[in-house]
């Protein structure tokens, strides 16, 4: 359980390794045979409305296709929760630049991801254990502090570049993968079973995957997040 002074306890959030068989019909802009559509369409990006979502401010990154365990006692956010389940809504997880998460002084980064409600378990005293995916990103472009109880950010979506498809690219790609899979044999090394390490084969997905459960400062995660172009991301 958490204390008063903050809004939730925070799991470490994971990828999640079936979310890639579903995530077709949670990702926008995708191709005929299931790849991201990752060209980025600044017509259409600058015309778009901006869209209001309730913002949770953690200490935590949240990764698109990533999963992510709440467990929620202040009532600001249970309502949130509640409005969300009831809209069937997402609501939005952004790192916080300043302040605490149960504070009234809060700063959130810009950048951050749209998270899915999965599941939700409620305890007699209102307290929730909500388990959520996360989907798209998106670009906080002013905060509202009068809405609602809880900060609501209007946003618009942050769009990936296109990935060039050439040698170079696939081979940081291919680099990534085996360096990655190293890793994880390396820490599960010792266990009683055996390892099988299946990657994501679209490049924005297995980016956002290595990202993701590398340990690092939330920061540097963030930089990750906020960054639009998969081979930096990868590198």
């Amino acid at each position: 359980e958490g204390s008063s002074r903050g809004a939730a306890s925070t799991a470490n959030p994971g990828y999640n390794p079936v979310l890639p068989t579903i995530m077709a019909h949670h990702t926008r802009g995708r191709t005929g045979d299931g790849r991201a559509a990752r060209r980025v369409r600044k017509g259409s990006k600058m015309a778009e409305r901006l869209s209001s979502v309730p913002l949770f401010p953690l200490a935590t990154v949240l990764f698109p296709h990533a999963a992510i365990y709440l467990h929620v006692f202040e009532p600001r956010y249970r309502e949130m929760i509640a409005r969300c389940q009831e809209t069937g809504n997402p609501f939005g997880v952004v790192l916080l630049r300043d302040g605490t998460e149960g504070g009234s002084d809060q700063e959130p980064y810009m950048v951050g991801t749209r998270a899915r409600i999965h599941e939700v378990h409620t305890y007699p005293d209102g307290r929730l254990d909500v388990h959520a995916h996360g989907e798209d990103r998106f670009r906080i472009r002013a905060l509202d502090r009068d809405a609602a109880p809880y900060l609501v950010g209007r946003a618009e979506p942050l769009y990936e570049e296109e990935w060039d498809d050439g040698d170079e690219a696939n081979s940081l790609l291919d680099h990534a993968r085996n360096r990655f899979e190293d890793l994880v044999r390396t820490v599960l090394a010792g266990r009683s079973f055996d390892v099988r390490v299946d990657f994501p084969e679209d490049p924005v997905t297995l980016s956002f995957a290595i990202a993701n459960l590398i340990e690092m400062e939330p920061l540097a995660k963030q930089r990750l997040l906020e960054t639009t172009d998969t081979l930096e991301r990868l590198a």
